[in-house]
C-alpha cells in the first residue's frame, strides 16, 4: 500500500510538472522584422492580432484614441542609423510606435516612450514625432495585422501598416548621399584609394560622370589588367555619350579577356561592341 501511495504521488508531480511548462500558441503572434536600410538596418517587433469575424476600426480599435498598434506588448522601433521623418531628425536607437486611428486619416507616433500600451498611461510630452497618413483602402480584407517595409531606395522607404480593409504609411528617410560622399571623400585621400568604388557610386546614381571617369582611368592605373575596370570605363563612357571612346575601350577590354581566356567577360565585350556598332 505504501509503494502505490508513493507511486501515485510521483505520478501527480510529473503531471502536475508538465503541466506547469505546457506551452500553447500566441493568439496574437510576435513578429520582428529587420530591413537593411541605407548603411545600416530598421528593426520592428510588433504582435499581430487577427480580424476573427470583429469589427476592427470604429470598434475593436476605437477612432480617436491612442492604440498600441498591434496587441500584447508595445512595439519597439529600432532605427541603426539618423533617419528623417517629415523633416525631423531621429537619432540612431529604440522609439516606440503607436498611433491615433481615424476613418480617414492616422496619427502615427514614433516616442521615446517604450511603454505605449493604450490612452492609459500614454504621454504625449514624450513624442519625437507625429505624422498624418491618409488611410487608404485596399481591395481585399487583411485577416493578420501586418506592418512590412517597401518602396525601397538608397535613401528612403515606406513602413506600411495593413489590418482588414485599411492600410496607412509611414516615410523614413536619411541622408545617404550626403554620407557615401563624406566617407569617399575620406577614403580617397588615403594610401588605399577606393578609385573603382567610388566611381561606380557617382556613375550609379547620378553623379558627376567626369568625375566617375577619371576614377576610372585610376583604377586602371592601380590595376590596369582588372578587366573590371575595363568594363565599367567602357559603360561610363556610353553613359556619356562618348561612343567611339567607348569602342576603343571595349576592344582593350576584349583583347584582354582573350588574352586572360576569360570567358564572361570576353561575352560582355562582345555584346558591348555588337551594340555600340548598331
Amino acid at each position: 500500500m505504501k509503494k502505490l501511495l508513493t507511486i501515485i504521488i510521483s505520478v501527480c508531480t510529473v503531471l502536475s510538472a508538465d503541466a506547469q511548462t505546457m506551452i500553447s500558441p500566441q493568439t496574437s503572434t510576435t513578429q520582428t522584422i529587420k530591413q537593411n536600410f541605407a548603411l545600416s538596418f530598421i528593426e520592428l517587433t510588433y504582435s499581430r492580432p487577427r480580424i476573427k469575424g470583429r469589427k476592427i476600426f470604429g470598434g475593436l480599435v476605437p477612432y480617436g484614441e491612442v492604440w498600441r498598434t498591434g496587441a500584447n506588448n508595445a512595439n519597439a522601433l529600432t532605427f541603426g542609423d539618423t533617419v528623417f521623418i517629415q523633416g525631423t531628425k531621429i537619432n540612431p536607437g529604440t522609439y516606440g510606435l503607436a498611433s491615433i486611428p481615424n476613418e480617414k486619416s492616422w496619427v502615427l507616433i514614433i516616442s521615446n516612450q517604450l511603454n505605449i500600451t493604450g490612452p492609459e498611461g500614454y504621454k504625449k510630452d514624450q513624442d519625437v514625432v507625429r505624422f498624418e497618413a491618409i488611410t487608404k483602402a485596399l481591395t481585399e480584407s487583411i485577416e493578420t495585422f501586418t506592418i512590412l517595409f517597401a518602396n525601397l531606395t538608397h535613401s528612403s522607404c515606406d513602413l506600411q501598416l495593413m489590418w482588414d480593409k485599411t492600410m496607412v504609411t509611414l516615410p523614413i528617410t536619411t541622408n545617404t548621399e550626403k554620407r557615401m560622399l563624406a566617407q569617399i571623400d575620406q577614403l580617397i585621400n588615403h594610401d588605399n584609394k577606393p578609385y573603382f568604388n567610388a566611381a561606380m557610386y557617382y556613375m550609379n546614381n547620378g553623379l558627376d560622370l567626369t568625375q566617375a571617369l577619371a576614377w576610372f582611368g585610376k583604377a586602371l592605373e592601380q590595376e590596369p589588367e582588372l578587366l573590371r575596370n575595363h568594363n565599367q570605363r567602357a559603360n561610363c563612357l556610353v553613359k556619356m555619350g562618348r561612343k567611339e571612346e567607348a569602342k576603343m575601350a571595349a576592344r582593350k577590354g576584349l583583347e584582354l579577356a582573350k588574352a586572360q581566356k576569360h570567358a564572361g567577360f570576353t561575352k560582355t565585350f562582345e555584346t558591348l561592341l555588337a551594340d555600340l556598332n548598331k
